[in-house]
């Protein structure tokens, strides 16, 4: 078995070869002024997060999930996209929680019983990845079922949309084709 060997490099040295395999980014920094005790002013520097870009793109975009939701086209091809993704059961779960807050009090105990069934349920083929203990209390609650049974997990699954199937369908060329035909209808 051949033998590796290493020889004394310095941490700074890691760092740079590692640097160079990277693409060089723009530093990009927010800048806010903040006044001290004495009344001078204190430059305050803080490197842009991923939430940061996330927050411009969407503004600059000027759609969210919450209006891909609203949209029955739009919510259409975000329905399709995340069927590409595998991630179809999000919206599923969504839409089924949202349409359970409008059933009627007679039927809200059998519906309850087969959202979990379909997206709750360990052995569900649309399981929903939300945490034990919610998936527990949800499943204690359905013995008496009411209207917010379902809502920690419901924002849990629209959290796990908006931050991570919404921003790619944005950039998808999916959302671009349809947005692309709503400026330009023939």
């Amino acid at each position: 078995m051949p033998k590796l060997i290493f020889s004394k490099i310095k941490i700074y040295e890691i760092k740079d070869l590692i640097r160079k395999d990277k693409q060089p980014k723009p530093l990009n920094v927010l800048l806010s002024i903040k006044k001290q005790k004495n009344n001078t002013g204190c430059v305050l520097i803080q490197k842009r997060t991923d939430a940061d870009y996330q927050l411009q793109e969407h503004l600059t975009l000027g759609l969210q999930l919450s209006d891909l939701l609203k949209s029955q086209d739009y919510l259409a091809a975000f329905h399709t996209f995340l069927k590409t993704e595998f991630s179809a059961e999000n919206v599923a779960f969504w839409l089924a929680c949202r349409e359970y807050k409008e059933i009627a009090p007679g039927r809200r105990s059998y519906r309850a019983a087969e959202i979990y069934e379909e997206f709750l349920h360990p052995m569900a083929q649309q399981e929903v990845n939300v945490d034990h203990h919610i998936r527990e209390k949800i499943k204690r609650s359905l013995a008496k079922p009411d209207l917010t049974c379902f809502d920690e997990a419901a924002s849990h699954i629209y959290r796990l949309m908006e931050e991570d199937s919404c921003p790619r369908f944005l950039k998808s060329e999916t959302y671009q084709n349809l947005r692309n035909t709503d400026r330009n209808p023939k």
